[in-house]
């Protein structure tokens, strides 16, 4: 029997807020920078499209600009560090909590506290702790000082090091995420797996990648998607953190918030397509894999 008019209407007012909060906030402002992205429209004055139409001309810009280039490079370094060392750190913290019983709760908070503070305080509290009196406290160095490595001291955030350095702190930064997606992965595994494993012989590194990865792979996915999405577009602790380094720490978003802030909206808004378009590309590829790796592992939902 055929949905009357009435009820389709009626099913539609359900999702109709969605829909037009989606369409305000996404598909609008879409549409919009594409349309800016064509011209170079300086933020003063009327919006003119015919005025200021210069085509394709900033995305051929962009494709020469070494400063791009370099800031999705260091993008990419960041990402890179945050996709190995940090997620790799979750899931080894993830594993060790959800064994223990007893203050499983604490652990979650405590390893949940850094994402929950604000990116800005997160990098100026890191910029304080790591970078020379009198601008900063220099208490790293100190630290170092007092434990006879003092050999080791130095300017953390200039020179060559700065780059790892930030690349480290946003990992400090935003592991927490990844730990508790991976915990609450981990205890949806029924226990009735483990237990059939241990009876067939298989020891805990054989369980852990017979069992543990191929049921989890959907959840290494999300956190691998989520890193990558959030790391290629971090921008407010890196700012506060290193201002850039000259260069050796700006990222893509810097480089987009540095051109509308010089009005050079166009280029800004072709730069924000372009990095859109490569992060979509990369997440789908993800999700691609995850797929293959389920399939041979059969462990896809039916």
């Amino acid at each position: 029997m055929k949905a009357s008019l009435k009820d389709n209407a009626v099913d539609f007012s359900f999702v109709f807020p969605a829909v037009l909060i989606f369409s305000i906030f996404y598909i609008y402002p879409f549409f919009y920078s594409f349309i800016l992205s064509l011209t170079n429209y300086d933020l003063i004055g009327n919006f003119d499209f015919k005025k200021y139409y210069v085509g394709f001309r900033n995305f051929q810009d962009i494709f020469s600009d070494r400063d791009w280039w370099k800031s999705m490079y260091n993008g990419a370094f960041i990402t890179f560090w945050a996709l190995t060392f940090q997620n790799i750190l979750a899931l080894i913290l993830a594993l060790a909590v959800d064994k223990v019983i007893r203050l499983k709760k604490f652990y979650r908070v405590v390893f949940f506290i850094l994402p929950v503070l604000s990116e800005i305080i997160i990098g100026l509290l890191m910029r304080q702790f790591l970078i020379s009196e009198p601008v900063g406290r220099d208490v790293f160095n100190h630290l170092l000082t007092n434990v006879g490595l003092g050999a080791m001291a130095q300017e953390w955030l200039s020179g060559d090091k700065v780059r790892l350095v930030t690349a480290l702190v946003h990992c400090w930064k935003g592991f927490g995420w990844a730990f508790v997606i991976f915990l609450a992965g981990l205890q949806s595994i029924p226990e009735q797996l483990y237990e059939a494993a241990r009876i067939d012989g298989a020891n805990a590194w054989r369980t852990f990648c017979k069992v543990t990865v191929p049921l989890l792979m959907p959840v290494i996915t999300l956190i691998l998607v989520l890193t990558i999405l959030g790391t290629m577009q971090a921008f407010a602790m890196i700012l506060a953190l290193t201002k850039g380094a000259g260069g050796e720490t700006t990222v893509p978003v810097m480089i987009i918030y540095f051109h509308l802030g010089n009005r050079f909206a166009g280029l800004a808004c072709a730069e924000g397509l372009i990095l859109g378009i490569i992060l979509v590309a990369v997440s789908f590829t993800m999700f691609f894999i995850s797929k293959k790796v389920r399939e041979k592992y059969g462990v896809l939902p039916d």
